[in-house]
């Protein structure tokens, strides 16, 4: 099998997490190697993954490895099956490769969670909104660039619809319902297109207000994407410097916690719609 030169965010994952499961055991990449009958450097490979692995030599590594964790090996071995291609590999060398793995981590979530306080979450941005939002980036984007951009946020929304939707719980602080992004007309047709998606049952939407007061994490875009067994989730941020990806055991209870001191002091549901809708009134 051929070495990867630049490998995807999950296949980088699932080398990260045999590298844990092999650590747990305190056995080196050497040691490992002697015990699979294979070189150091496949080990090394494996892990970082530029070499891809079966789901058999999975279930061999969890043997070596002596991981009882059932659940954890299946969810690796099911990162194993899945060769085709995302619709986001079209975006390759256009965009950003973070761009990329975020929209096949969303693809690959079985629930996924946001808070932000200065903006609306991507997955909940009308167009013109997201088009906004790219325009005021320093330095400048080319509009070709900015156009691709904004059709790569509409299409990872596709998450939020179809047979098999995402649950969607998002926390937004009330300052981002009250910054005019695009002036009043597109900051109210935003509102409304959040109260839409509220109606959606899948679909969650708890406004923070201001009268919350300090809140964990507000200065900064935080998103939680569950995996098929807890330790597959993964935390995003999204910061100036780049987007990034989260997932040491620390990191995640970390963020769990956050986000549920953040649900304590979120309006309920209906209490945010009721505020979604008095400030629509009032632009």
């Amino acid at each position: 099998m051929p070495v990867r030169s630049n490998p995807t965010g999950r296949q980088q994952r699932l080398g990260g997490e045999l590298r844990k499961m092999r650590e747990r055991t305190g056995l080196t990449a050497t040691e490992a190697g002697r015990l699979l009958g294979i070189k150091q450097a496949q080990v090394s490979n494996m892990e970082t993954g530029r070499l891809g692995v079966s789901s058999e030599r999975i279930r061999t590594l969890a043997c070596h490895y002596d991981c009882a964790d059932r659940d954890l090996v299946n969810a690796l071995m099911a990162m194993t099956g899945d060769r085709r291609r995302g619709w986001w590999e079209e975006s390759g060398g256009i965009l950003p490769r973070s761009l990329l793995d975020l929209a096949e981590l969303e693809h690959n979530s079985t629930k996924l969670r946001g808070a932000i306080t200065a903006h609306i979450p991507g997955l909940l941005q009308t167009i013109a909104h997201a088009r906004e939002i790219f325009q005021q980036d320093v330095p400048p984007m080319p509009p070709p660039e900015i156009e691709h951009r904004v059709s790569f946020r509409i299409k990872r929304q596709a998450i939020l619809y179809g047979d098999a939707p995402r649950p969607y719980q998002a926390f937004i602080h009330e300052a981002a319902l009250r910054i005019e992004v695009g002036g009043p007309t597109a900051l109210r047709n935003q509102l409304q297109h959040l109260l839409d998606m509220s109606e959606l049952g899948h679909i969650t939407i708890q406004v923070v207000p201001f009268k919350a007061g300090a809140i964990p994490g507000s200065g900064q875009s935080i998103y939680y994407a569950h995996g098929s067994v807890p330790q597959m989730d993964t935390v995003h941020l999204d910061q100036s410097h780049g987007l990034t990806f989260l997932d040491a055991e620390a990191q995640l209870a970390k963020y769990r916690t956050l986000f549920g001191r953040i649900e304590v002091v979120a309006h309920s549901p209906a209490q945010s719609r009721d505020v979604i809708h008095s400030i629509s009134r009032n632009l």
